[in-house]
């Protein structure tokens, strides 16, 4: 079997199968030993019973009707059939629910008194197995009804087949209920395959729908959860790869241009051609780096090395080279990768330097529970309302001053990563004065 569902239902109903076929033997043994055991009691008891007849009945010699009406007194008496013989075998009297069972087949059996004669009667058990749905329904002698062993099944089964029909009705029963259940749960489990193949045949907006709350809806839930970050994921790359490609063209077709200039040049020329040409190779470094950079910050096997850096000493190494103030209410530090975040320092003071003119401010403040604000403040034009989130974006620049003023667009978005990274986050807010300020903030370890 290759299907799971039918794999799960076999094993069900195998399982259901076994344990009736065990409960039905077990069962069988107990009402075998019980009746063995009633039998023996029931033995006993007649014979006592006999004894007491026989005690209890006239003599030998008395009239044959004076016997029978005795006998009769204690057939009524002890609500049994009974009979009575001579020591000959000449039958002497019997009661009327004696005639009536022997004619319906039932068969008796006898005790020998001490006197010679024989006393017949019948066991209930016997008359119980009769099985027969006239004589279940029909009162005996004194008007009691005889219930049936088996009161919902029909007369006409034997004795002893009653509990089989009843274990095959649980079997029957209980293997068509359980074949919707099982059904049901692996027609999820082949939607969930066929998203997975789907997802996996690169359709990477595609969804599975999640139904209920067990297992199969969490493991439904978490394909969407991995879904969604891989399409992010790749989204990203493709947008990166496109956005790097198209930032390539420019210094590279200046290069070109540079190089084909280089031979017809006059020495004055040929320098400033040199010139241009290392700063095209300059801004391609940057570049690659960058891209790589990012690259290696959305992949989340890349593992961040956590270290007690001291932000303050490295946030005046950044500030020292564009001439930044720094403001720090003393020694701060930070668990964190201190490469990452002396980049994150020098993307917002180079944005800051470019953008937003010599009065740049760098404060650091602690944040409770061993975190940190970072704080660049400058005095430029201001980033729009609409644009602070958007600033944040890969290759997102400006328009106006913003695309003279160099950069790749890739030093903001660095910035958000890095952040991401140590599980804190950026925002850029409006700066009283003029000018805005870019918050890092970085929660304790």
């Amino acid at each position: 079997m290759r299907s799971l569902y039918l794999r799960i239902y076999a094993t069900v109903v195998l399982v259901l199968l076994l344990f009736a076929l065990v409960s039905g033997w077990v069962l069988q043994r107990h009402l075998e030993q019980e009746r063995t055991r009633n039998d023996s009691i029931l033995n006993d008891r007649l014979g006592a019973w006999a004894d007491l007849i026989e005690h209890s009945l006239p003599g030998v010699d008395a009239p044959p009707a004076a016997q029978a009406a005795a006998l009769r007194e204690w057939s009524m008496r002890l609500r049994m059939p009974l009979a009575l013989d001579d020591a000959a075998g000449q039958r002497i009297g019997a009661s009327d629910s004696f005639v009536r069972r022997s004619a319906e087949g039932v068969p008796p059996f006898s005790f020998r008194l001490d006197d010679g004669r024989i006393l017949w009667t019948m066991r209930p058990g016997q008359l119980r197995r009769l099985g027969n749905a006239e004589r279940r329904g029909r009162p005996d002698e004194r008007g009691r009804g005889e219930p049936p062993s088996w009161p919902l099944l029909p007369p006409w089964l034997p004795r002893g087949a009653g509990l089989a029909v009843i274990l095959i009705v649980l079997f029957v029963a209980v293997a068509a209920g359980a074949f919707p259940v099982v059904r049901r749960l692996t027609l999820r489990l082949e939607t969930l395959k066929r998203g997975v193949e789907q997802f996996g045949g690169g359709d990477l907006g595609h969804r599975v729908a999640v139904s209920g709350r067990d297992e199969v809806a969490a493991v439904a839930s978490s394909f969407n959860v991995a879904a969604a970050r891989v399409e992010a994921l790749v989204q990203s790359h493709r947008s990166l790869l496109a956005n790097a490609s198209h930032e390539l063209r420019s210094p590279l077709a200046r290069m070109k241009m540079a190089v084909s200039m280089l031979d017809d040049a006059s020495p004055l020329q040929r320098d400033k051609l040199k010139r241009e040409i290392d700063r095209n190779v300059a801004e391609l470094d940057a570049l690659v780096e960058e891209v790589l950079l990012a690259s290696r910050l959305d992949a989340p096997q890349e593992p961040l090395h956590r270290d007690k850096v001291d932000l303050l000493a490295l946030a005046a190494e950044e500030a020292a080279r564009v001439d930044a103030r720094v403001d720090a209410p003393g020694e701060l530090f930070v668990a964190g990768d201190e490469r990452l975040l002396r980049r994150a320092l020098r993307n917002l003071l180079e944005n800051a330097r470019r953008y937003g003119g010599s009065e740049i401010a760098l404060v650091l403040q602690p944040l409770g529970r061993g975190g940190v604000t970072i704080q660049v403040c400058d005095r430029g034009a201001g980033v729009p309302p609409a644009m602070r989130e958007r600033i944040f974006e890969p290759f997102f620049r400006m328009p106006g001053h913003a695309e003279q003023a160099g950069g790749v667009g890739l030093g903001l978005s660095l910035v958000k990563q890095i952040a991401e990274r140590h599980g804190g986050g950026v925002r850029c807010d409006a700066r009283d004065g003029g000018g805005s300020c870019f918050t890092i903030e970085l929660p304790g370890s």
